[in-house]
């Protein structure tokens, strides 16, 4: 039987999941809004494939800010869509799998490669409370003018900052900063970026 992890904590498992603390997924609002958010993503695809113009007011209502000129090619998967922030002029090539159970926030023109995944949630290392379903989430932060190419993964309470180049197929357990190309799994930084091409 599960410990009482949140004796004497009123909050809902949705309020504990807000303020980043650890809570229990099974919570209606989550499910609600999640199937709402699941629904979205497959009626701005189904749209988008039929007439891309017209397909814009389904992920305008998805994602929680949409910055002018974004651009995210379908499929598209979220938890929530609504705790993520894409600036303006950001290109998001297919497969983007951004689990928003805390914000993430993309920054201005950045690229985004195919199949990259963004990913806030986290879980207990020790075995107890993680076979009690206990989960948390940190925010992950992409600067602008970010190029994170095909394939890479961005885990929890991640910052990358701004102008820096993710290669392909790059695990980011930490921080990136600004002007820097990192690669590999974890990622780590190779150079640094010069004004020069």
């Amino acid at each position: 039987m599960a410990k009482d992890y949140f004796a004497g904590d009123s909050r809902s498992n949705r309020e504990r999941m807000l303020a980043g603390d650890f809570y229990i997924a099974e919570d209606p609002d989550n499910a609600r809004l999640s199937r709402r958010a699941t629904q979205l993503s497959d009626l701005y695809h189904r749209a988008y494939v039929t007439n891309e113009d017209e397909s814009q007011h389904f992920l305008e209502e998805l994602i929680g800010d949409l910055g002018e000129g974004a651009y995210v090619k379908p499929p598209l998967f979220v938890d929530y869509g609504e705790n993520i922030t894409i600036g303006a002029r950001t290109f998001i090539n297919f497969n983007l799998t951004a689990l928003d159970v805390a914000a993430i926030t993309i920054g201005e023109d950045c690229q985004i490669g195919p199949n990259v995944q963004l990913l806030t949630p986290l879980h207990p290392i020790a075995p107890g409370p993680r076979r009690d379903k206990l989960e948390a989430a940190k925010p992950i932060v992409i600067g602008d003018n970010v190029w994170l190419g095909g394939g890479v993964i961005v885990c929890p309470g991640v910052s990358i900052g701004e102008n820096s180049v993710i290669g392909a197929g790059s695990v980011v357990a930490k921080d990136i900063p600004a002007n820097a190309v990192a690669v590999g799994s974890p990622a780590r930084v190779i150079r640094r970026i010069g004004e020069a091409a």
